[in-house]
């Protein structure tokens, strides 16, 4: 797959293209139906399947106070549309500037002038252009005089009769209801980072765990116990993973997520990994000693051992 971050970067020979716009932000089911809608239509048309998204939400510029944090990273977008399909995949700086353009300078200086659009596919409640003026009628509009096709795409809905949404997958991540999320993203939800040194406790009483820095990508799900995956260096191993403070020992920094690979002891320090959330097992407890802490956590490590055989 093509990658640019500014239009400016994008192939002299490019060709003629079938784009799709918008925020894509969880890569969820619905845009997995919106892309896969795309590539085809591409194909059968012999142009570029295009994704332009932005590097930021656009809230986070325009009203920062109602801005929600991703679902994914802009590096795992580009990674699962990459799996997709998508040939190209262009996300530009929201930025002061490009939130001023009107809906016509949007058509004709970036659908048109720089990703020479010959079909635009978007859903029927789609808005683009500074305050949101534009809209799919006005869009169809503009296109029929400039001579790009524009279609609509249906929403998709999944576990309900509301469509598939980032917003729905983060309030049943907000409440660590993993499966849920799974169900609507059509993957397991995980988070992506370096690991780090911490204060070893878990090697101490027998789960050597892997601490992910802070600076991660992705969403991370409520406080509590989860059974999952562990991805390094392409093994993909069953894990029982912690998410919070834990309340048991103080000085421990708020919200870590280390993971347990189970039955194995390994050496991940410095190392990016990849950690799935299958299940909840539970929420965060406080032990007044070792020994039931012990005994919780090897309870834990085999309901993980279970349901990740």
């Amino acid at each position: 797959m093509l990658y640019a971050s500014a239009l400016d970067q994008l192939p002299a020979d490019l060709g003629s293209t079938a784009v799709t716009f918008g925020k894509f932000d969880g890569i969820h089911l619905g845009h997995r139906a919106v892309v896969d809608e795309l590539v085809s239509l591409a194909g059968e048309r012999s142009l570029v399947s295009t994704v332009l998204t932005f590097d930021r939400n656009p809230l986070s510029l325009l009203a920062p106070e109602r801005s929600p944090e991703r679902v994914v990273s802009s590096r795992q977008k580009r990674r699962l549309l990459a799996e997709a399909g998508v040939a190209l995949t262009v996300e530009i700086p929201f930025d002061r500037e490009f939130s001023l353009l009107t809906a016509e300078q949007f058509v004709d200086t970036v659908l048109i002038g720089a990703l020479n659009a010959a079909l635009v596919l978007v859903g029927p409640e789609t808005r683009f252009g500074a305050g949101g003026a534009g809209s799919f009628d006005t869009l169809a509009a503009l296109g029929r005089e400039r001579g790009v096709e524009v279609m609509s795409h249906r929403l998709v809905s999944a576990g309900g009769s509301s469509p598939v949404s980032s917003t729905r997958i983060r309030a049943l991540l907000t409440v660590g209801d993993v499966a849920g999320a799974t169900a609507l993203l059509g993957r397991v939800p995980s988070v992506r980072a370096e690991v780090v040194h911490g204060q070893r406790r878990g090697r101490e009483l027998g789960y050597p765990t892997a601490n992910l820095s802070p600076d991660l990508e992705g969403f991370i799900p409520a406080d509590g116990v989860y059974a999952g995956y562990l991805t390094w260096n392409g093994r993909r191993m069953p894990a029982a993973i912690s998410v919070g403070d834990n309340p048991t020992f103080v000085g421990v920094p708020a919200r870590q997520v280390e993971a347990y690979v189970i039955d194995e002891d390994l050496d991940l320090y410095d190392e990016i990994v990849e950690v799935e959330f299958v299940k909840r097992l539970r929420g965060q407890l406080k032990f007044d000693a070792l020994e039931p802490l012990i005994a919780q956590m090897a309870l834990d490590t085999q309901r993980a051992r279970e349901l990740t055989a």
